[in-house]
């Protein structure tokens, strides 16, 4: 158990180095800016040296602009999700303070690009192993639970702010190649983690009762057991059937596992849901 989650940790700081690196040998030195939270820490850093003169930099606010969100996240998603995205908003944010600002290339395209992609390494190596790299991921999925709607739908829009306020203040360019670097990086997330917002998790096992309460002890979601036979063995056996979000897909995985190594567990995209489900 401890050394799961001592590799989960590590798993989120490389998540947090790879962030950081993209920042700041790629992104920041072209002016083209990075999604969410972090897009918006060094937007804001940007501003207030070119137009201000006053230095702060892109760690310090990302770690600023975060402490009423993971607050937030804190009562309304959980502590244990809330506790890894702690983790992975401070290690962020050190090692943009600790990692020097270069620019390894003058051609924008290349730094839009790459930046995108290690990025999208960051993002989805921490999404994949449950936690989240804070800010808008925290803040998109409390308001996905409470409208029961995409959670690409806030980070459009948020990142869409960024765009234009980077087109605004600076070229027109900068905008358009902060366009490629945020598709880049959603695109490599995909490739790590699944997209969507939610899943739909059949679990086939002989130990139905078990596996029940120990999810239910750790996430708040409705369970249809249904009866089932194994047509090689005929013997019986139970079906679980729930739909979770793609943040709850780590400690769904890690409960199977420790209730039951022998079930056999079928995770499909899920395009939608009508009816009953489960906010809290």
């Amino acid at each position: 158990m401890f050394i799961i989650e001592l590799k989960r940790i590590f798993i989120v700081i490389i998540g947090a180095f790879f962030n950081a690196l993209s920042l700041n040998f790629f992104l920041i030195g072209a002016n083209v800016y990075a999604s969410g939270f972090t897009g918006a820490a060094q937007l804001i850093s940007s501003i207030f040296s070119d137009f201000l003169g006053i230095g702060l930099s892109t760690g310090i606010l990302l770690f600023l602009l975060n402490i009423p969100v993971l607050l937030l996240g804190w009562f309304k998603v959980g502590r244990g999700f809330t506790i890894y995205s702690i983790v992975s908003v401070f290690f962020s944010s050190l090692f943009l303070q600790v990692i020097p600002i270069l620019r390894l290339s003058d051609d924008i395209f290349l730094n839009a690009v790459f930046g995108g992609v290690i990025a999208g390494i960051g993002v989805g190596l921490t999404l994949k192993h449950g936690a989240s790299t804070g800010g808008l991921d925290i803040i998109a999925m409390v308001l996905s639970r409470l409208k029961d709607k995409p959670i690409g739908n806030y980070f459009l829009i948020m990142n869409g702010i960024i765009i234009l306020l980077a087109g605004m203040l600076y070229e027109p360019e900068n905008a358009l190649y902060t366009m490629v670097a945020l598709y880049v990086t959603t695109r490599v997330i995909d490739a790590i983690h699944t997209r969507h917002a939610k899943v739909t998790a059949m679990i086939i096992t002989h130990k139905a009762e078990e596996l029940q309460k120990a999810i239910h002890e750790k996430l708040v979601r409705g369970i249809t057991i249904l009866p089932a036979v194994g047509a090689y063995t005929k013997t019986d056996k139970h079906m679980l059937y729930l739909v979770i979000t793609r943040y709850e897909l780590y400690d769904l995985k890690k409960i199977i596992n420790d209730v039951d190594p022998q079930a056999f567990a079928n995770i499909v995209e899920t395009a939608g849901i009508y009816g009953f489900f489960r906010k809290e």
